[in-house]
């Protein structure tokens, strides 16, 4: 990426941060969350949402790599506990596991 990040791009990444699978599950059980694959950019999608960008967030929901949050995927996150990152783009809250170092 050749271009400066724009400023909405820099006010999601300031205000992505770590969370922990309790402090979602509330959030899970309304519906509100998104998975968005290791692959993309989580700032990149949330930034796509925010914009209302609806051609370019449809082409991740049909390739399954953004999705609202199954409850398989979160039985998997229960178990598995793995550092996850988030970011809220009303009314959704975007979550991604992130690679451990």
């Amino acid at each position: 990426m050749n271009q400066e990040p724009s400023t909405l791009y820099a006010k999601l990444l300031g205000e992505t941060a770590t969370i922990t699978w309790k402090e979602l599950e509330p959030f899970f059980a309304k519906g509100d969350l998104l998975w968005v694959s290791s692959e993309l950019d989580l700032i990149a999608v949330a930034e796509a949402v925010a914009s209302d960008e609806g051609q370019k967030v449809a082409a991740w929901l049909d390739e399954d790599k953004v999705a609202k949050l199954s409850a398989t995927r979160a039985q998997d996150i229960l178990e598995r506990n793995p550092e996850l990152w988030s970011v809220v783009v009303r009314p959704w809250i975007l979550i991604q596991e992130r690679a451990s170092a």
